[in-house]
């Protein structure tokens, strides 16, 4: 009976989160900060109590943790940390550092003990990666130079998490500085052979994999990525570290091969669904009641630490050399606190160094941030000049400031049979860069072997997509045979590469105008192209026995 009990709650939470996640979408805000309002509506102290399952329903999200920095393992890239530049990485290093002190100096003087304030300038040193990120991207602002800034500091914020999860787990340790240290040594003792174990593991996996098609064994990657991300995060916490951190690291082994861009796809739709139930759960904390008879507080700390990360990550990037500008533009978009702090305050609690009231105060803190920032990364440019005219430096805010872009593919080719074998050879030993997208390894060696860089994914899925960089490709050529396939696959393209050229392969004449209603530039068919072929052999056929040479049987034209 608990059983239903529980997975009506989950649906009542999941319905609202989708309601008032949609409605505050329409808004131009995140929909996390719907999900939360969600949670605090319907759940946890000062509701209307119409959710009763909040700690079953919260154990079950933190399955959607696990998956989450599983995925960001996946993302972990050294080429992709070398592209950005050493200034963003530094700047967001440094940032990390000096706001967590920040934070402590604020939190020891209002009162909180050593432990709690160490946790609690954690919290509030992370930035919102799926706020600002969506937001730059949408007004096409992440190449520029405060948006490359944000890029450095969010990535460097996310590979963070590890270590300062690691970091909340410590602090929650009882003893002294011995019992601390030995408390240390076993975690990162645990810690190796977890690696080491997982290494084995995962190449073992990628090379069974390998060896299969996965147009035709689908369901294996999807069944690879559960067990490994959901594995890895059991045996973390059976060796008494966080969950979290051993999926972190299962990803990042994965992360190099070529299956990771579909392993990514495929978790995607199980990680939403567990992580709104996390921000739901997380939405439970907060009391309305309490916000409402602590508001003075509430509002007080935002603006504290609206105003602690502005400054400290202007002043960061101004002694790494950039504009005041640039300096500023960059501070007010990561002025706020990110979507990580929950995870490091679930965290905490689970280790004992944060308590209730902390973890209350984090989540109304973060709600009100995540509202101002739907207003602050929009006028970030803007802001830089302001300031830097208050400054008497009215110099406009340039693009033509911006940082070189990583190197992306001019042409993306999905599908990588005979015939895209063929269409390639004006490409071969050329400096066209080329993605190919294919579910087919074998595809995707030969399109190895001969220069180009392959991604093994399903692009049905918009995450295989944009993960493969689509959306700058000036080209696109879909050969895949399946005519409901390729028609998929055009909707997607048109949606993510408005402004590529796509040329479509269509097996049959009669799908042609489907293709061509579809956004299709230009559509090549099997049976146009085999008739041809077919006439000329014929008509070589039909001339004068002594001007003809019979071709060998078995001749493929």
């Amino acid at each position: 009976m608990e059983l239903w009990v529980i997975l009506t709650d989950i649906v009542i939470l999941l319905s609202a989160s989708l309601v008032v996640g949609a409605f505050f979408s329409r808004l131009g805000q995140s929909p996390i900060v719907g999900y939360l309002f969600a949670g605090m509506v319907l759940g946890g102290p000062g509701s209307i109590r119409l959710v009763s399952s909040q700690h079953a329903i919260e154990a079950i999200s933190e399955l959607g943790v696990a998956l989450l920095l599983f995925s960001l393992g996946l993302e972990f890239s050294i080429t992709r940390l070398r592209r950005l530049g050493m200034v963003p990485l530094l700047g967001g290093a440094a940032q990390v550092i000096l706001t967590m002190l920040a934070g402590l100096g604020c939190a020891l003087a209002c009162g909180l003990e050593l432990r709690q304030g160490i946790a609690f300038g954690a919290m509030v040193a992370l930035s919102s990666t799926a706020v600002v990120l969506r937001i730059l991207l949408e007004r096409g602002e992440i190449d520029m130079p405060h948006g490359r800034n944000c890029l450095g500091v969010l990535l460097t914020q996310d590979m963070a998490i590890v270590p300062l999860a690691l970091l909340m787990t410590i602090l929650g340790g009882e003893g002294g500085p011995q019992e601390i240290l030995l408390h240390v040594g076993e975690l990162l003792l645990f810690a190796g052979a977890l690696i080491a174990g997982l290494y084995i593991l995962t190449r073992v996996a990628v090379l069974a994999l390998g060896t299969l098609s996965l147009s035709r064994n689908r369901e294996l990657t999807i069944i690879f990525a559960i067990v490994a991300g959901l594995g890895a995060a059991l045996a973390s916490h059976s060796a008494g570290i966080s969950p979290a951190l051993g999926a972190f690291v299962a990803g990042m082994m994965l992360g190099s091969s070529s299956f990771a861009t579909q392993i990514r796809a495929d978790i995607s739709p199980l990680q939403v669904v567990l992580l709104t139930l996390f921000f739901g759960a997380a939405g439970m904390v907060a009391d309305p009641v309490w916000i409402y008879n602590n508001y003075l507080m509430v509002l007080s700390v935002t603006l504290g630490i609206v105003l602690l990360k502005l400054v400290v990550t202007a002043g960061v990037f101004l002694l790494l050399g950039q504009s005041i500008r640039i300096s500023s533009a960059t501070g007010i978009s990561l002025a706020q606190i990110g979507e990580f702090a929950f995870v490091l305050g679930s965290v905490g609690r689970a280790s004992g160094v944060v308590d209730a009231e902390l973890y209350a105060l984090i989540v109304s803190v973060a709600i009100f941030s995540f509202f101002l920032t739907a207003f602050f990364v929009p006028i970030a440019p803007y802001f830089g000049d302001r300031v830097a005219r208050f400054f008497s430096l009215d110099t406009p805010f340039k693009e033509d400031t911006l940082l070189s872009e990583e190197q992306r593919a001019e042409i993306a080719i999905i599908g990588f049979g005979p015939a895209a074998l063929r269409l390639v050879n004006p490409l071969i030993d050329t400096d066209r860069k080329v993605v190919v997208i294919d579910l087919n390894s074998e595809g995707l060696r030969r399109a190895s072997q001969l220069g180009f860089h392959g991604e093994i994914g399903d692009a049905q899925q918009f995450e295989v997509l944009e993960h493969a960089k689509v959306h700058s490709c000036k080209i696109v050529v879909i050969t895949v045979p399946h005519q409901r396939t390729a028609l998929q696959i055009l909707e997607n393209v048109r949606r993510v590469a408005p402004q590529a050229r796509i040329l479509v392969r269509s097996r049959y004449e009669l799908h042609s105008t489907d293709f061509v209603d579809a956004g299709a530039h230009a559509v090549c068919g099997d049976e146009h192209e085999v008739g041809e072929k077919m006439a000329l052999q014929l008509l070589s056929w039909l001339k004068p026995q002594e001007d003809s040479v019979s071709p060998p049987v078995g001749t493929t034209l």
